[in-house]
């Protein structure tokens, strides 16, 4: 008996409608997602049910890691410049054009005024590796409020970060006047996010300092608590 051939047919399936869904899937994800900005350090922050939201622009933002190390963000490159110069005048220190493209590509900061230059004169890599070292003398915003002579012999206190802060609720404000004359609300909004393990004392150090300048507003970020965090 011969044996019978079964007829090979061609199998075709049209892709085009799965296309179109991936093609819209990627699209609305790419326009609707939020990128988390590189952090220095990790920061675990503690949970509370507050569902307010920590707004995306206008923004500073104070890191407080576990070892007391604090580390600023802001998220106008225009004032990141023009705040580095002006904190850098109060110090004597003038920086290059490039140091100060360098400090705008930044997502955070937290370097003593006087190691700055040599900070931003590394590749990013090495910018990486010099922030990890957070047992270091030069990481970190310095707080201590210490005492200091001008020419005149005049003494006065010194606080690197309370500097910072001065400087770039000052120069938002300012730029956004410029930029928007009927602007109403043209302040700077300050956040603290400070890691469950940081010891007390250390983040009111920072509410005191923001008190002395009258910044009496500001934002305290926590992860929103479930049944399983409880």
């Amino acid at each position: 008996m011969a044996k019978v051939k079964v007829k090979k047919q061609s199998t075709f399936i049209d892709m085009t409608a799965m296309s179109d869904v991936t093609v819209l899937l990627l699209t609305f994800f790419m326009l609707t997602s939020t990128f988390i900005s590189k952090e220095p350090i990790q920061v675990t922050t503690p949970s509370s049910v507050s569902e307010f939201k920590v707004p995306e622009s206008n923004l500073m933002t104070i890191l407080v890691d576990q070892n007391g190390k604090i580390f600023m963000s802001l998220d106008n490159q225009k004032t990141m410049a023009a705040t580095l110069k002006a904190v850098g005048e109060d110090y004597g220190i003038q920086f290059t054009d490039k140091q100060l493209g360098a400090f705008q590509r930044l997502t955070s900061f937290g370097v003593p005024i006087r190691w700055m230059e040599a900070f931003l004169d590394r590749s990013t890599e090495d910018q990486d590796k010099y922030l990890r070292d957070i047992e270091s003398k030069r990481v970190g915003i310095p707080t201590d409020t210490i005492e200091v002579k001008d020419a005149l012999g005049l003494v006065s206190s010194d606080n690197e970060f309370k500097r910072w802060v001065t400087h770039a609720t000052r120069l938002h404000s300012e730029m956004m006047k410029k930029d928007n004359p009927d602007a109403q609300n043209t302040d700077l909004q300050i956040a603290i996010k400070s890691d469950k393990g940081t010891a007390y004392p250390t983040v009111k150090k920072v509410m005191d300092d923001l008190r002395d300048m009258r910044k009496n507003r500001y934002l305290l970020i926590t992860s929103l608590k479930t049944a399983s965090s409880e």
